[in-house]
């Protein structure tokens, strides 16, 4: 046991319990704030940016300050990162639907999708800068999706549809797999200096 708070604290997984808890709080507030009764065209910026938020928070956890102890160690690593994985994304699972009243179902979608592309960017890019290519993408998705018709916008456009397109729902679910089974097989990219 003393092992896997030893990994928490070593992946700043407290910390990230911490923001997640914040964030939803803001996110509920701000929500009230709106004033929007759960209008779906109005909470549309919480359904998408809360779960990138969440995501982004994950995805930071994931660096690992030692990267050549984690290559060398007897035990294998992947049940602590599958756990830290699904862990922060339950939390933020239970959290966020209930700060974002609208549209429950997109933001638990967007919420799996963003921690895909997250787990998959901490793998290619670092964990410091996993955050940036969902980002990127939900932002596009956010301006080029406005007012687009048709069957593969329900695909491509995940981030932007409503809760019970089964489309986006495969979309974002397959993204949520594949970035989790990638982190979790290989690991954040080591980050720092290269000698």
């Amino acid at each position: 046991m003393s092992g896997v708070l030893l990994y928490a604290r070593s992946r700043a997984v407290p910390r990230a319990l911490a923001v997640l808890a914040a964030a939803a709080v803001l996110t509920l507030g701000t929500a009230a704030g709106t004033g929007s009764g759960g209008a779906p065209d109005r909470l549309l910026p919480l359904v998408t940016v809360t779960p990138l938020l969440a995501a982004a928070v994950t995805g930071a956890s994931l660096h690992s300050a030692s990267d050549e102890l984690d290559r060398t160690a007897v035990r294998p690593w992947w049940p602590l990162r599958l756990a830290q994985l699904l862990g922060l994304t339950a939390v933020a699972a239970v959290l966020l639907p209930v700060a974002v009243p609208g549209d429950a179902p997109a933001v638990l979608r967007n919420l799996l999708g963003c921690t895909g592309l997250v787990a998959a960017s901490a793998v290619l890019l670092g964990a410091r800068l996993s955050w940036l290519p969902a980002c990127g993408y939900v932002g596009a998705v956010s301006l080029a999706s406005d007012g687009v018709r048709g069957r593969a916008v329900t695909v491509w456009a995940w981030p932007t549809q409503a809760g019970d397109v089964t489309a986006a729902w495969v979309a974002a679910g397959c993204l949520c797999v594949l970035g989790t089974a990638l982190y979790v097989t290989r690991g954040a990219r080591p980050e720092g200096p290269r000698g």
